[in-house]
């Protein structure tokens, strides 16, 4: 079932930017006209849907992720984020300035029970091109992982290598996955806890092949408000026996530590993903970022020197209108 198109703001270009780069790719969440009388949802709803249309558009735009005559292979799981990232690139497919095909793909994994009717019926319902490709990778990943043992690292190098195939196949310039703004946060500090990294998922990259370009147009969009889009829209949602069943995986006690944080410090999620685009390497301490061992008097620096200044922090608990642009109205 489809949303009907909904009215959404136009995601302006920065300050800085190439007019003639970002106007045209802005426009993807420009304006588009709700259907006449459809009442089958509310007004909350439609202004949910405007959100999220709205932060998709403007994440295709900050990153140039599609341009004309792109293919956009998405990568279809079932899951309620793979939903509405199709969902989304398809209502901004309607009205953007510049054509681009669409193309969703379902890998049927061989996960014992996988219902394998459901996602060709629903690509069909909702008219849109796709592929369904079978391989089991469940039986190898079952065989090499140690049962009790988090399955996500094998399961996504076998699924990484499929993509890019089908990719090559069907002559996609894009590689479309539906992580979102809390996947992005939780990768940052399953990194920083346990591999030592400052590091997480870009909004757009290369490959690991090298031969396509992955990006993540859900860049700007929280777990929440995607979990609200899929309840509404009634997405036939398919539940994963590998991943989804670990409980005790690092990535759910990092969720825990964010979930607990946004009930308790208001903002701090927000600003914690602001932060992600507002990186000082002169003031970390990676010397392949920042030449510390050539500083000098003269060295320009950032911000300068703050070692001896007390932080300026906002109020405890008070909310940080970090992304106000992507706030609810209601």
């Amino acid at each position: 079932m489809n949303a009907p198109a909904a009215a959404a703001e136009a995601a302006l270009p920065s300050p800085d930017a190439d007019p003639a780069v970002e106007a045209p790719l802005s426009a993807l969440a420009g304006d588009a006209p709700a259907a006449a009388g459809d009442t089958r949802f509310s007004n909350t709803f439609l202004r949910l849907k405007k959100k999220l249309e709205r932060g998709v558009g403007k994440a295709i735009a900050d990153f140039n992720m599609i341009g004309e005559g792109d293919t956009v292979l998405v990568c279809v799981s079932g899951g309620k984020d793979s939903y509405t990232l199709l969902s989304c690139l398809m209502a901004l497919r309607e009205r953007a300035p510049v054509n681009f095909r669409i193309v969703a793909m379902n890998l049927d994994q061989k996960q014992p029970g996988f219902p394998a009717d459901v996602l060709p019926a629903y690509f069909e319902s909702i008219d849109i091109e796709y592929r369904i490709v079978t391989e089991d990778t469940y039986s190898i990943v079952k065989d090499k992982i140690p049962e009790g043992k988090t399955t996500c690292s094998l399961c996504s190098r076998l699924r990484r290598g499929i993509i890019y195939r089908v990719a090559k196949e069907i002559g996609a310039t894009r590689i479309a996955l539906g992580h979102h703004r809390d996947d992005m946060i939780e990768t940052l500090f399953l990194n920083m806890f346990f591999g030592g990294k400052l590091k997480s998922m870009p909004p757009k990259l290369v490959s690991d092949n090298g031969e396509h370009v992955v990006i993540r147009p859900l860049a700007y969009c929280t777990e929440n408000d995607i979990a609200r889009f899929a309840r509404t829209m009634d997405f036939p949602i398919i539940p994963c026996n590998l991943c989804g069943s670990q409980e005790n995986a690092q990535r759910k006690q990092i969720k825990t530590m964010l979930q607990g944080w946004a009930r308790d410090f208001p903002g701090r999620i927000e600003s914690i993903a602001t932060a992600m685009s507002q990186v000082v390497p002169s003031h970390l301490a990676d010397s392949t970022l920042f030449d510390f061992r050539n500083l000098t008097r003269d060295t320009p620096v950032a911000e300068g020197d703050i070692a001896f200044d007390r932080p300026e922090l906002p109020a405890q608990n008070r909310v940080i209108p970090i992304v106000s642009e992507f706030t609810d109205e209601d």
